[in-house]
């Protein structure tokens, strides 16, 4: 198997290299990631805008609704005109926005893609500011979110965000709540566009059929239009380790559990291959993990239990959802919290090792498919200061990790043990 991968990874070097380069604009380099791979005449182009997420809302929701915006076309030709001209030349042309950053990105195929470049531009320098579009958007997100007032999930990720970082951008309603959208108006939008989408703010991905030198054309023709902005850092924070649980009481037949505790190991950190198989056999590899094979498999009590250990610029936390019934609510937080625990007390076994370097090993190939995840993961590396190649490294890490190191690491992060839950259910009348 292991000969079979590596020829895999080998032929994928092949087809895609990544390459890391500087375009100088105005006063600024701004970094351009570009992946080659001439098998597919598709080109994409992604302007991932720093700092420009949702964490940087003035009001609640502002970044969510800007990128919303940026999706109904332009003033001139509106959204319904813009539309029509991208799908009659097979264009994909959106923004989306995350916690901390904003993206737009177009891609066709590379003999259409002069005109759909053309088309970004258009919407770059004219984006549908009319009171129709504006109205539109509002009366949608309005309506999401008076939905998600009877969604139980939602519900309690919310509480367990606000109980976690208390105080801090991450504690805000990333979506807006219904005041924060009924009082915004557009000229809200134009201030959050014109202050985070600058040609000095901006990282540039490219893929596909595209080579490096048109890369950089593409990109410089469509950034110097843009304006300088304030660039500034992402805020930092730490979950909260008090060990706190809120009940939130709704008219629901099932008890449904979030919770969550600090994760003392910054992204930054050289050995991310061990918090890779530890999130794994935690809670990330369904039936292979300990809190599905304890709380499932031997207890019956979810159909599904989850743990992931985020590492992002912004904050380092382990967090972790599932649903059980409302009389063995009880039984499966204390569950929970018994997992954690014997996991970093005693660590993990040789046998979970090598089964799970068995999966993160075979099944690479199909991480790496499409253009948008090669894409995907070459900006993840460049945006957390890795090597392009970050991948095969941490492979080979992972490779070669041995038992002794894994459980070392795992029972040094006594903080994961300091669970805090937030559960929405039925509480006794």
């Amino acid at each position: 198997m292991k000969k079979v991968f590596i020829l895999l990874l080998l032929l994928q070097g092949l087809l895609m290299a990544a390459s890391l380069n500087e375009i100088t604009i105005k006063d600024t380099k701004v970094p351009l990631v570009h992946e080659e791979g001439t098998y597919i005449p598709i080109v994409s182009i992604q302007l991932v805008f720093k700092n420009a997420g949702q964490l940087s809302d003035t009001i609640d929701g502002l970044a969510d609704i800007s990128a919303k915006l940026l999706n109904e076309g332009t003033s001139t030709e509106g959204s319904i005109g813009f539309a029509s001209k991208l799908d009659a030349r097979a264009i994909d042309l959106h923004a989306s926005v995350g916690r901390e950053s904003l993206v737009l990105e177009v891609s066709a195929l590379k003999s259409e893609f002069p005109y759909a470049v053309e088309r970004l531009i258009e919407l770059l320098q004219d984006p549908n500011y009319t009171k129709e579009a504006f109205t539109q958007i509002k009366h949608q997100k309005i309506g999401w979110l008076k939905q998600k007032e009877s969604d139980f999930d939602y519900i309690a990720a919310s509480a367990l965000r606000k109980m976690l970082f208390k105080g801090s951008s991450l504690a805000k309603p990333y979506d807006g709540t219904l005041e924060s959208i009924e009082k915004m108006g557009v000229q809200d939008i134009k201030t959050f566009i014109t202050k985070h989408l600058g040609y000095n703010n901006v990282i540039a991905v490219v893929g596909g059929d595209i080579s490096a030198s048109e890369a950089e054309a593409y990109v410089r023709k469509i950034l110097t239009l843009l304006p300088k902005v304030e660039s500034k850092e992402i805020e930092t924070t730490t979950a909260s380790s008090k060990k706190e649980t809120v009940l939130l009481d709704e008219e629901t037949e099932q008890a449904y559990i979030f919770f969550g505790a600090p994760f003392d190991y910054s992204y930054t950190e050289k050995d991310q291959h061990k918090a890779k198989i530890a999130e794994y056999l935690l809670g990330g590899a369904g039936f292979g993990s300990r809190m599905m094979e304890e709380i499932r498999v031997k207890r019956g009590l979810t159909y599904g239990v989850y743990a992931s250990l985020r590492r992002t610029k912004s904050v380092s936390y382990m967090s972790g959802y599932m649903q059980t019934k409302l009389s063995t609510q009880d039984e499966a937080k204390a569950l929970i919290q018994s997992v954690v625990d014997d996991f970093v007390k005693n660590g993990i076994t040789q046998k979970e090792l090598d089964d799970t370097k068995k999966f993160l090993l075979g099944s690479e190939p199909l991480r790496t498919e499409t253009l948008s995840q090669r894409l995907g993961r070459s900006y993840s590396d460049f945006y957390y200061g890795r090597p392009l190649d970050f991948a095969k490294e941490q492979l080979s890490n992972i490779e070669s990790v041995t038992l002794d190191e894994m459980n070392t690491f795992i029972k040094s992060h006594r903080e994961l043990k300091k669970l805090s839950f937030a559960i929405v259910t039925k509480k006794e009348k």
